[in-house]
């Protein structure tokens, strides 16, 4: 009954993909049952009180459509747990997984010392940034300042106070720069998918979504900046979701590079500071 509640929800795709993922998360977490052992535990008697305790986790999930991390206040990103409520989106960004899979590397070098994650939201690409390169300074800004508190919880929870630098931005303006590598999961969501998201999507800060009339807005401002914030040989590594489209329209001179990614090789870019000159 749950899954197929779940099923008329949905909205997924904020760390599930599907309603019996979504339930078995819920499940897991409530019981506080190893998230990725599923088939270890799915034979695993439940004591009465401990059903209800389920149930009522899930009733809340379907009739209030708010998404399973703001329930949960947890969200999992390349297996690093995370903070997250309202103040801020839920972590999903592609670039998390180029992180990890070591593809944004070939263009670093023993010269890259400062990254910034701009737009960091609740931190969690900053934090996964600094575990990847245990060398690099990270600055990891934001125009929000509820979502810097929740990227303050994160920071001290992982011990990277000594790391990350928080700095409160409006796009690069108060970012000192300059930076060897530039991350970026900006707003880009285009007006008419805005007004078209379920509830689940409309639950989070529309600030860290909503990227005009084409997607575009916060980009093109970008655009015009980010050069001067970078050291000679950086790059920056930038997320547009299913935007490419408007991406090409509204950048037509640009080639960038395009990274593969588990939602294609469409979504994820790099772009040279010669580029962006």
């Amino acid at each position: 009954m749950e899954v197929a509640g779940l099923s008329q929800a949905d909205g997924f795709g904020q760390g599930t993909l599907t309603a019996f993922d979504e339930a078995a998360w819920l499940v897991l977490w409530r019981l506080g049952l190893p998230l990725d052992e599923l088939d270890e535990v799915e034979n695993q008697p439940v004591a009465p009180a401990d059903v209800a305790q389920v149930a009522t986790l899930l009733e809340a999930r379907i009739s209030t459509r708010r998404p399973a991390a703001y329930l949960t206040r947890e969200a999992w990103l390349q297996g690093v747990p995370f903070y997250v409520d309202e103040r801020v989106i839920i972590p999903r960004s592609l670039i998390a997984e180029l992180l990890v899979d070591e593809s944004i590397d070939p263009w670093l070098s023993e010269a890259t010392h400062r990254v910034l994650d701009l737009c960091t939201g609740n931190g969690s690409l900053a934090i996964l940034a600094a575990m990847a390169w245990p060398e690099v300074a990270v600055d990891a800004a934001d125009i929000s300042s509820d979502a810097l508190a929740v990227a303050r919880i994160n920071i001290d929870v992982h011990a990277l106070q000594s790391r990350i630098t928080l700095i409160a931005s409006d796009g690069l303006a108060a970012c000192p720069g300059p930076y060897d590598l530039i991350l970026c999961n900006p707003p880009y969501v285009n007006a008419a998918t805005m007004a078209a998201l379920p509830a689940e999507f409309r639950a989070e800060p529309a600030l860290a979504l909503a990227g005009g009339e084409d997607g575009m807005d916060f980009i093109r401002s970008l655009f015009l900046n980010a050069a001067a914030h970078m050291s000679e040989n950086a790059v920056l590594v930038l997320e547009i979701g299913n935007e490419r489209g408007n991406f090409e329209r509204a950048f037509p001179e640009l080639e960038p590079l395009w990274f593969e990614t588990s939602a294609g090789p469409d979504q994820v870019l790099l772009l040279t500071r010669q580029q962006l000159a």
